[in-house]
């Protein structure tokens, strides 16, 4: 369970209580365990995917960008939220965990709706078209990375359009102040951004590792 800062029963009862991922993602899920090994838990919890394709849902994003894909969850998550017509846009900088991902994409019947740029994402995200607003963004990779991502990325969201933000609670040690290591520092540095930035109003949600959701006025 991603949610360390909860009691096991409460997060067995969460999951118990959300409707469960079909047989495609547990499949995605047990190959990237054996795989991926302790890197496993880069990717994101049941719970939270079904939070992305609903959101997704919920606010018609047509235009969505994943900033982080490793083995795919989450981006199957967001394209399966996709009206007729939408896309999704995803940056990584691997090679070898996103090979799974695109071989998911076409089991899941999704390669209609997602693209995939290698490279670093400071440097793609700044590709995309001034003229076509983001609706929905994800951003998943290095924490030391978010601060730039999201600045590039309110440059391209269109007015109501969301952040969704992994990992800002980082298992609790944002909130611990004997805690310093780079990581968390680059996190609470984030998650100070986001409070003071006037062009914003953000909540931060306890779901999995903490998902904060930014929308831009």
């Amino acid at each position: 369970m991603k949610a360390t800062y909860l009691d096991p029963a409460v997060g067995q009862y969460l999951f118990a209580h959300t409707t469960p991922p079909d047989d495609l993602l547990d499949a995605l899920t047990l190959e990237t365990r054996e795989v991926a090994g302790d890197r496993a838990g880069m990717q994101i919890s049941p719970d939270q995917g079904r939070f992305l394709t609903m959101i997704t849902q919920l606010c018609r994003a047509e235009h969505v960008v994943e900033v982080g894909t490793f083995t795919g969850y989450s981006s199957i998550c967001l394209a399966r939220g996709l009206g007729p017509g939408g896309r999704l846009v995803c940056f990584d900088v691997q090679e070898k965990w996103t090979a799974i991902a695109r071989r998911y994409w076409e089991k899941a019947a999704l390669t209609d709706r997602v693209e995939l740029r290698i490279g670093p994402a400071a440097d793609r995200l700044r590709e995309l078209p001034a003229d076509r607003p983001v609706d929905l963004a994800f951003i998943d990779a290095d924490k030391g990375g978010y601060a730039v991502y999201y600045e590039i990325l309110m440059s391209l969201l269109a007015p109501g359009g969301l952040i969704l933000a992994d990992n800002t609670l980082w298992s609790g040690r944002v909130a611990d102040p004997t805690v310093d290591d780079a990581g968390t520092r680059a996190l609470r540095e984030f998650n100070d951004l986001v409070m003071a930035d006037d062009r914003v109003t953000s909540v931060m949600l306890p779901i999995a590792d903490g998902l904060t959701m930014i929308r831009k006025h």
